[in-house]
């Protein structure tokens, strides 16, 4: 019986580094992917981009990209919402259950660079040098704006190092309490403006990016009816009150 006792905990030990070594190894891929996802859009040293040269007939090519993005959206808001979450904790230790919903964002991201289909003809063409530093600008200033509202509601917790690092000392994860530092006081979600931001300051904006750019700020309209009513169901009438007052995702705009 004494001799069970050590190699329980050396057991238990082993399965909280394994899980922080998964947790690492799906945040590398996750960064990795966020880098490429910017080469991908602003057409910048990846080896294929969103304005590639076609290969296929513009109607199977628009079909295939429809699909991608719907099953990147089915993934990104199903394996959120709480009741999923519940399900699949069954399954999957709740100390990799967000590592894992960042590796399978990751992987169904990489999957669309590969299989994404450039469309060819352009909706617009900026030749003014100006105009196209100032969207080549905002189109930087996006990204930095969803790296960092990542950082302001914490960035280790939202893609699952924090989860992992707790279970690799033994301490039991505690949910984040509600916050709305910086940003946050003047639209509810400066991470998905971000995007917005990013998508759509495009110099040459593509039919292929024109397709990218409408789906997904959709699929964001969507996405945070959803996740808000996630946040309403765990804080209550703290986001209640917050949702409110203060807009959406215009500073200043309607609430």
């Amino acid at each position: 019986m004494e001799t069970q006792v050590p190699q329980i905990e050396n057991k238990n030990k082993v399965t909280r580094v394994a899980a922080f070594i998964y947790g690492l190894v799906c945040y590398v891929i996750f960064f990795a992917t966020f880098l490429y996802t910017i080469g991908f859009v602003g057409n910048l040293v990846v080896p294929k981009s969103i304005d590639s040269e076609p290969i296929i007939p513009l109607g199977q090519a628009i079909l295939v990209n429809v699909v991608l993005l719907g099953i990147f959206g089915l993934q990104h808001s199903g394996m959120a919402r709480q009741g999923f979450k519940k399900w699949w904790t069954q399954i999957v230790p709740k100390s990799i259950e967000r590592s894992t919903y960042v590796l399978f964002s990751s992987l169904c991201l990489i999957t669309l660079f590969y299989f994404w289909q450039p469309l060819g003809m352009t909706v617009w063409n900026l030749e003014n040098p100006l105009a196209r530093e100032i969207l080549f600008s905002l189109f930087g200033v996006g990204w930095l704006l969803v790296l960092v509202s990542t950082f302001l509601i914490n960035h280790f917790d939202l893609f699952g190092l924090r989860q992992v690092y707790l279970h690799l000392q033994g301490k039991e994860y505690t949910p984040l309490p509600f916050a709305t530092p910086a940003l946050y006081n003047y639209v509810r979600h400066p991470l998905y403006v971000g995007f917005l931001i990013a998508f759509w300051a495009a110099p040459t904006m593509t039919i292929a990016h024109l397709l990218f750019a409408i789906i997904t700020t959709v699929y964001i309209l969507l996405a945070i009816q959803l996740e808000e009513r996630d946040l309403v169901s765990i804080h209550g009438q703290a986001y209640a009150d917050y949702r409110r007052r203060v807009p959406m995702l215009i500073p200043f705009g309607r609430r």
